[in-house]
């Protein structure tokens, strides 16, 4: 032990000291701050503070946010229930913090350095001495351990898919506990082990309930305690004053609320009528048509409220009406893409949305991720070599682009090329009800929504899609059954957005891979099983250098997209905010956009 301590002791003082040179390990490997997926990390060791906070921001002051819905858990990261993301947000820590500035770069938070070899087979962290629970109990090596066992056998399916490639781990002493990642053959799980596995306390943490829902606040390393639970109505977090991570470079100007609120409504309509009312402070607005008419009102005119548009500079990701093609009447790809020819984005998009959205035509829209309006490199079509067949010629050479209408809603041409390709697959217009050759069969099926401007969507789709004889029944459900029936598959069509990153990784797996597909709770909600599309999310985990992966990432695109597994919709080019006054922000603006995580509240 007391070698232990002088060897934690020599550490510190040299991580001080040396604010640009590489510290070594006991066996001569650097000892890194950060790890970045590809090449090296921004920021240098010692630096100060994230360049898109304010280190000098005022702490104090509350904050209410809102939600949407109900919940019957705190532990969102177990299978069961319905559980907001604070617990692990603001009461829990992970190893390491991801920069909201760069694609995917991870910095020392519980961890302060990490070892890891060039192939990424192994990886150990170095766990910072002072990290201590809310109780005063020290963090361990053990209760990360116990965290990385009790999500890997009870987490939902990305932790268990993700986690379950670790070959051992291994406790090296107190502070240090080493992953062998030996034979995974993925470079991004150092990354998911540092930043996807909040910490919990394995002395206050009971292992034989951990997959039950919960309401009993848990004992973290994070700024916050919770200090109020209202079942399905309300939230409070308290900053804690002996936060032991309080003057971290990668803490320094978070956090600065000394309470943070969460207040819960029943439906969107009654959520946007609180804010207005001032009930609470920020707001993301998501929605076209109210931040065209919806913010002329009194507070905003008064300057009470203030909006703005905030740049974002990620990938828009897929957002879609998502066939279920475990369903048979969905199996053929040919029946898919029949149907998208009836939706007209120009009508939608002009009198729905007041023309302020922009068309999705692409798994990553709006970033060198995307595959459309550009031909496959010699790296992408190496990748597809093996797969014949799994990407169709015109978006192998980035020629296509989602069906166009004529922003009538009624176009004729589109209805004729939908019924030809449906012809193709076995279904023949009779008597105005498209119907199955041979067996009479009617075209039906049901849309599952669970909000008005879902349901609005769909409505319109659905009388598009009576034009050709398909009879689509629009189902608004309550959250409860409709998260229920999502987790099991029990949905012919819904609406999903599936976001993205400028670092695609193991939650593709999750999406798209065949596992997947038969695994309840995944977001595999399309049944996509395809061997084209299991080896090409391998290939972008596998890639050493940024244009491997960028086309690796390219070609599963394409191969999605040739699938027709949606009918793609559209997407927001930036965040609409909408907030009290006396919030502020800092001027910066990362990469991924604002988090309300860097504001603060100006004193009075």
């Amino acid at each position: 032990m007391g070698r232990w301590l002088i060897r934690n002791l020599v550490f510190c003082a040299v991580l001080v000291l040396s604010s640009f040179s590489p510290v070594l390990s006991e066996n001569g490997t650097a000892l890194r701050h950060g790890i970045a997926m590809h090449g090296e990390p921004a920021l240098p060791l010692g630096f100060e503070h994230l360049p898109y906070v304010n280190p000098k921001a005022p702490k104090g002051g509350r904050i209410t946010l809102a939600l949407q819905g109900t919940f019957d858990s705190l532990n969102p990261l177990i299978v069961l229930g319905v559980a907001p993301d604070v617990v692990p947000r603001y009461v829990l820590q992970p190893l390491m913090l991801r920069s909201a500035d760069e694609p995917f770069t991870i910095y020392g938070l519980v961890a302060r350095a990490v070892e890891m070899p060039d192939d990424r087979s192994v990886v150990t962290f170095h766990l910072d001495p002072r990290a201590r629970f809310s109780d005063g109990r020290p963090l361990t090596a053990e209760d990360v351990r116990f965290s990385f066992e009790m999500l890997k056998k009870y987490g939902k399916p990305f932790h268990r898919s993700s986690f379950g490639q670790v070959k051992a781990v291994e406790i090296l002493d107190p502070h240090r506990i080493r992953f062998d990642l030996t034979g995974s053959n993925d470079r991004e799980l150092p990354l998911l082990i540092g930043t996807t596995m909040p910490i919990f306390a394995a002395h206050a943490t009971d292992p034989e309930r951990f997959d039950k829902t919960t309401l009993t606040p848990p004992i973290g390393s994070g700024p916050y305690a919770l200090s109020e639970v209202r079942p399905g109505e309300r939230l409070v977090l308290t900053r804690r004053r002996d936060y032991w991570g309080e003057d971290l470079p990668v803490t320094r100007g978070l956090y600065n609320f000394d309470e943070i609120r969460y207040d819960f409504y029943r439906d969107a309509n009654s959520l946007f009528e609180a804010f207005k009312a001032g009930l609470y402070d920020f707001r993301i607005e998501g929605d076209p048509g109210q931040w065209a008419t919806g913010y002329d009102i009194p507070a905003v005119r008064s300057g009470r409220i203030v909006r703005e548009t905030v740049p974002t500079r990620l990938p828009k990701g897929m957002n879609g009406f998502v066939f279920n093609t475990r369903r048979p009447l969905f199996a053929d790809a040919r029946v898919r893409e029949a149907l998208s020819h009836l939706f007209d984005f120009d009508w939608v998009n002009r009198n729905l949305f007041f023309g302020q959205l922009t068309r999705s035509n692409s798994y990553f829209s709006g970033s060198d991720l995307a595959s459309s309006g550009r031909p496959a490199d010699s790296r992408e079509r190496a990748l597809l070599a093996p797969f014949p067949g799994a990407v169709r010629e015109d978006i192998l050479e980035g020629r296509w682009q989602p069906p166009a209408g004529d922003g009538s809603g009624r176009d004729r041409d589109m209805a004729r090329r939908a019924l030809a390709l449906l012809a193709e697959a076995g279904w023949t217009l009779e008597n105005d009800v498209l119907r199955r050759k041979g067996s009479g069969e009617a075209f039906a099926f049901e849309m599952l929504v669970n909000s008005r401007q879902q349901e609005r969507l769909a409505l319109n789709f659905s009388q598009s899609l009576s034009r050709i004889g398909v009879q689509a029944q629009v189902r608004l459900v309550d959250d409860v059954q409709y998260w229920r029936r999502l987790a099991r598959f029990d949905f012919d069509m819904v609406q999903w957005l599936w976001p993205a990153s400028l670092s695609p990784g193991n939650e593709q797996r999750n999406r798209w891979s065949s596992a997947a597909a038969q695994r309840s709770g995944s977001h595999n909600h399309a049944g996509v099983a395809s061997p084209a599309v299991d080896r090409l999310m391998d290939a972008l985990l596998e890639a050493r250098s940024r244009e491997d992966f960028v086309s690796a990432v390219r070609a599963l695109d394409r191969a999605l997209l040739s699938g027709f597994y949606v009918v793609p919709l559209f997407y927001l080019k930036d965040q609409w905010l909408a907030y009290s006054s006396d919030l502020r922000r800092p001027g910066s603006v990362p990469l991924m956009g604002t988090s309300i995580d860097t504001w603060w509240r100006q004193p009075q």
